[in-house]
């Protein structure tokens, strides 16, 4: 019994393990995107700001120029950000080590009942002879008495 729970526990630590470190790829991922998304759209913004701006204002007023071009960049920066922020596949990932993981806590959960059930018999045993300590020993004993009565009034005869 004490051997399944360590192996139980040992699964349970080991699909913890594995989950937090799916978990820890992904956002290092996530993290890579982010920068990678903010050096290019940091050095291509700049380029792109620069000509639109100048390709915009021969057909509008300067400050017209100037607020369309930074109505795309917050477009492409949000773009960037749900790309970056989409968890992909990470359930997929660890949807088996999660199922292994729960197995394990059911079968120890099983485990520790069935070792409560075991103490409580034993209590209730305990509990029967504190309220009847000879019920236990009566049958063997009063079997030894009759059998000293019947040998000694066989003894008498």
């Amino acid at each position: 019994m004490s051997n399944r729970i360590s192996r139980n526990i040992s699964i349970i630590l080991r699909s913890e393990r594995l989950i937090a470190q799916r978990h820890l790829a992904v956002l290092r991922r996530q993290t890579g995107l982010m920068v990678m998304a903010l050096v290019v759209s940091g050095i291509g913004l700049v380029m792109l700001n620069v000509a639109g701006f100048f390709a915009l204002e021969e057909v509008m007023t300067p400050a017209a120029a100037a607020l369309l071009v930074g109505v795309v960049n917050f477009v492409l920066a949000g773009l960037f950000v749900s790309l970056a922020a989409s968890k992909s596949g990470i359930d997929e990932d660890v949807t088996a080590v999660t199922e292994v993981r729960d197995m394990a806590i059911e079968d120890l959960e099983a485990e520790v009942r069935q070792a409560a059930d075991e103490a409580k018999s034993a209590v209730d045993a305990v509990k029967a002879m504190a309220a009847n300590p000879l019920g236990g020993i009566a049958p063997s004993v009063a079997a030894g008495i009759a059998k000293a009565v019947v040998k000694s009034m066989k003894s008498k005869e």
